[in-house]
């Protein structure tokens, strides 16, 4: 199933009484979609075009045709994928090794169509320019935090990562205009993660958040909000192909400020490689 319809369809539950009819119309026939008209999609689901409009937006669009476009362009590549497969036992390491090639990839494509490019622009123009940039996540997330700051900190950005909830509030609440947080969260719905990005917020700083795909509670606290694919299911699965999405997007962000300020960011790149392979060097030497 499509991200944009596996997100419907776990937001079905919660959705107003309108809009779940709307989500509902969308489901039963998704390949139709794309040709409808907002009217002709208010019809049939008994709202307006204006709860058509709202519905779309609550799940990050900017509106009726941004996505019937999104949802086109899934729908188009969805036909050759296969599932998410999740860890059985016994099976063997050739088998093992195949499945989780493939989980990685439908992921990577997966993010990758959902990614929204004027997003992404404004998330790296606000990452370049930060005069601090503060990143939050706990668990699994926080490895995704700290490979990012691993890669800001080699082009001389002012950056911290916190995985540490009161230390992410306290350092939230330091932060200004000018300033820049960041909150990943595969779910979107982590309470500390939330609340530091809120804190953030309110401080005065432009906030970023970087979650799977859906309505959920910190892509809505966000200035900007970033999605990878929602699509990896099952209790054994580890997290592995949504951690791997993550640092893909992570990956394109870190890219994007090294090529948009090339003359700025790349001799610092290059004199920390130097530094660590001189140290590195020495230190060798003298053992």
């Amino acid at each position: 199933m499509a991200a944009i319809l596996h997100a419907l369809q776990q937001e079905l539950n919660e959705l107003p009484s309108q809009e779940r009819r709307i989500a509902e119309v969308i489901l039963q026939s998704p390949s139709d979609i794309p040709g409808w008209t907002i009217n002709h999609l208010a019809q049939q689901s008994g709202t307006s075009a204006a709860t058509v409009t709202r519905f779309c937006k609550s799940f990050h669009f900017k509106g009726f045709p941004d996505f019937k476009m999104k949802l086109a362009a899934e729908l188009s590549h969805s036909t050759n994928e296969t599932a998410y497969q999740d860890i059985v036992a016994g099976n063997p390491l050739s088998k093992i090794v195949e499945a989780i090639e493939a989980n990685h990839l439908a992921s990577i494509a997966d993010t990758t169509r959902l990614l929204d490019l004027g997003r992404l622009e404004h998330a790296v123009q606000l990452l370049c320019h930060a005069r601090r940039i503060d990143l939050y996540g706990v668990a699994t997330s926080s490895i995704v935090t700290q490979d990012f700051y691993q890669k800001l900190v080699r082009i001389g950005k002012s950056c911290t990562a916190f995985s540490d909830s009161h230390m992410q509030i306290t350092s939230a609440s330091s932060l200004s205009e000018g300033d820049v947080a960041m909150a990943v969260s595969y779910s979107g719905e982590t309470p500390e993660t939330i609340d530091a990005l809120h804190c953030a917020k309110q401080a005065g700083a432009s906030t970023i958040s970087l979650t799977s795909y859906g309505n959920n509670k910190l892509a809505g606290v966000s200035d900007i909000p970033l999605f990878t694919s929602s699509l990896e299911e099952g209790m054994r699965r580890g997290d592995m192909a949504s951690r791997i999405a993550l640092l893909h997007v992570v990956d394109i962000l870190f890219t994007g400020m090294v090529s948009a300020d090339f003359d700025r960011f790349i001799p610092k790149l290059e004199q920390s490689y130097h530094n660590v392979q001189s140290y590195r060097v020495q230190h060798n030497g003298g053992a």
